[in-house]
Parts: structure tokens; sequence; C-alpha cells
């Protein structure tokens, strides 16, 4: 033990010697394990934001379709519905006994490339996203007329709109349908960023959907045919269908007979879909760009690593005469082993601690501002038994690569002895 702690003092000792050098080898490994171990945290941090978009929702409800179709729409508001359900149908799922509060969702309409979703005021009371996190205003407040609108975070952000600000919607998804130019929307609310879909969206009344086609039939306005704003406040607008809705059930337990009986119900053919099945099952067909990730991190850390080989190869001629002093003093070959062993060992762990350390600063000051413009909570924390363990590789991988040119002065020291060829 006395002879180890004596070849670890002389290894530190010796790498002190030559600090500067090695101190870009050790800058180079805390590079890569900052950007292995922080992609790893962004990783988790948007499995766990991808698979929490939508929380505290039991089912989403819909006309029977596929589930990640559904699910893609009436969360993310991806692609388009293969059809509505009807408000007759909609009505009788909220009033099941086993349901607690429903959030009718309609959408179809844009602004600028940006979805456009009719909900009812329940919206910004009873969603939920990130470990049941709810709904904040940034400025404003919830839609209280017909032609009100609340904009997402990044769409206000974006557009650079606030509140007061007319909006004119567009028909349709596509940013070259014709205009609802004859009912502009007046900006009332502008909401915290989540990290969700919601910061992407603009929501507006049930009732405001129908209010902008009430003169249009077939995708198109009626010709010779208007309807001002005014008069459409006055006119019956509820909703004829909806795309799908959010249930929240009283037990959630009850979740699978629930799912069951609205499916088989009697009347329109419906899809009821569980979010959270549908969204690990999403997050696994878009696996490969998180293993492209993580598989660029890992390249970064092995030639941070085959640095740290370079560095210590390259010094061994010029350390021969140092190994050969060392055996004349009694050192065994073994004992040169270690010692190149031990400072690549150092050298590891120094980088690794150092990048987990400059990870930790970065996310003190960048973690609060990523998640108040982005909603991304990338925040500063323990590091995970994940991040341990991919720290652990590093320094494993540090102490193997090391081995190669503590091997190499193994069997120079065999060769050299006391005489050192010029």
């Amino acid at each position: 033990m006395a002879r180890f702690a004596a070849l670890l003092g002389l290894a530190l000792r010796s790498a002190w010697n030559r600090r500067l050098t090695l101190m870009l080898v050790v800058f180079s490994i805390s590079l890569s394990t900052m950007l292995l171990v922080g992609l790893e945290r962004i990783r988790g941090q948007a499995r766990a934001g991808f698979l929490q978009s939508v929380s505290g929702t039991d089912l989403v409800v819909g006309a029977r379709g596929g589930q990640i179709q559904l699910v893609l729409y009436a969360v993310f508001h991806l692609g388009g519905a293969a059809n509505n359900m009807g408000w007759d149908a909609a009505q009788k799922v909220a009033a099941r006994d086993d349901v607690a509060w429903t959030i009718p969702l309609s959408m179809g309409d844009s602004h600028r490339g940006y979805p456009v979703v009719a909900t009812s005021g329940d919206f910004f009371e009873r969603f939920r996203h990130r470990r049941d996190t709810g709904l904040e205003f940034a400025s404003g407040g919830p839609f209280a007329d017909v032609f009100e609108v609340v904009l997402g975070s990044e769409v206000a952000r974006k557009l650079g709109y606030g509140l007061g600000r007319d909006v004119v919607l567009r028909h349709g998804s596509g940013r070259a349908g014709p205009e609802h130019g004859d009912k502009p929307f007046e900006v009332v609310g502008v909401l915290r960023p989540t990290g969700s879909p919601v910061d992407r969206s603009l929501y507006i009344n049930l009732a405001s959907m129908e209010a902008i086609h009430i003169d249009w039939r077939g995708g198109a306005p009626v010709r010779g045919f208007s309807v001002s704003a005014e008069r459409a406040r006055r006119m019956n607008l509820t909703p004829k269908s909806i795309t799908a809705m959010l249930v929240g059930l009283k037990n959630r337990r009850q979740v699978f007979n629930a799912q069951r009986d609205i499916q088989n119900a009697p009347g329109e053919a419906l899809s009821a879909v569980m979010p959270g099945v549908a969204l690990d099952q999403l997050w696994n067909l878009l696996g490969t760009g998180e293993k492209v990730l993580f598989l660029v991190s890992a390249l970064v850390t092995a030639t941070g690593l085959m640095g740290l080989v370079s560095s210590v190869l390259a010094g061994l001629g010029e350390r021969r005469r140092e190994l050969a002093v060392l055996r004349g003093l009694g050192a065994r070959p073994l004992d040169i082993l270690t010692l190149l062993s031990l400072e690549s060992l150092a050298l590891t762990l120094a980088g690794v601690l150092l990048g987990i350390a400059a990870l930790a600063a970065l996310l003190l000051f960048l973690g609060p501002v990523l998640n108040d413009l982005y909603g991304l909570p990338v925040r500063l924390s323990p590091p995970t038994a994940r991040e341990w363990a991919l720290c652990g590789a590093v320094l494993a991988a540090g102490c193997l690569a090391g081995l190669v040119p503590a091997v190499r002065a193994y069997f120079l020291s065999l060769g050299d002895g006391l005489a050192v060829s010029s």
C-alpha cells in the first residue's frame, strides 16, 4: 500500500511538471464529459417533457382511427383528422358518471403557420403538462368574447404580438388558404412558456370557430352571402362537431373500463386513447435521433481520450531517461506500468470532475433562461444514476486508454535498463 501511495504521489508530481501540456488534455476530456453528460441530461428532460406534453388527462377521444394519429392531432396539432366527432357524441361522453371533466378541441385553421385551436374556458383551468403543471398567463387572461384569442408563448415571441393586437386567421393549415379577414380577433392573453405544443398554438372559443365559418360552405366562403362579426355574435354558435376531446376520470383506475365502454358504445364510432401509451410508442418511433445524438457525444469523448493517449505517448521519448533513473533507484518494470496508468487515471478523473463542474455552472446560469424563453426544464440537479454511469464509463475508458502508453513504457524500461540510447 505504501508503495502504491508513493507511485501515486510520483505520478502526480510528474504530471504537475508537465502541467501546461496536460492541462490541454484535461480540458479536452472535460469538454467531452460535459457534452456527453449534458446531452444525456437534455435527452432525459426532452423525453420526460415529450411524454408529459399532456399530463393528468386519462383519455383522448375522437372519431374512429389510429391511436398515434389521434394523439398527434389532438396533443401536438400535427397532421389532420380523418373525421370529426359529433357534438352530441361529445356531450354523451362528458355526461358519463365516471367522467370528471372534458376539454373539447376543434382545429383546422391557422395563423402564419401556427395552428389555431378552438376550445372552452376549461382548457386554461384543466389542462396540465410536465407533472401536473397548470397553464399560467404571462400577460392578460383567457378569452371571454367570441372574437378574442390567446397566444402561446412562442407565437407571441416569434411574431412580436402583444395584448390588443388584431389577428386574422387563415382557413386550413397552410399559408395559402383564404383568410377570415372580415372577422379579426383581438389578443387578450399570452401564456407563459411550457415546453409543450401549447407554446406553438393560438386558442379561441369553440363559438369563435363556428362564427368565422358561419358564411362558409365546403371550405370556401359562400358567394354573395356574408355575415358580419356583430351579427354572428347573436346567432346560434353551438358547434356541430369537434376534432377531439381530452377526458379526465373521477377514478383513474377505471380507465380501461371507460376506454372499452366509449369505444363499444352504440351510435357514432369513437376511439379512446390513453395518451401516455401512445406517446411512449411515438417516442420509440423517434428514437433514432436520440441514438444519433448519443453516438456523436460518445465519438467526441473517444476523441478526447485519444488526445490523452497521444499526449502521453508523445512524451515517452523525452521521459525515457527519467524512467531509466527510476529503474536505477529500484523501480520494477511493473512499477513503471503502474506509474503511467495512475497518471492517465488522474488526468481522466480531473477531466471528468472538471466537466461535471462546468456542466453544473452552465445549467445554473442558462437553465432559468432556457425555461423562461423556451419552456425547456433543464435545471441544476444532482446527476442521475445513468449520468454517473456515463462518468464511470469515461473514467474506465480513460484507464484503458492509459494502458497503451503504460505498456509501451513497460517494455521500454525492460529494454533500456539504465542505459538510454540517444
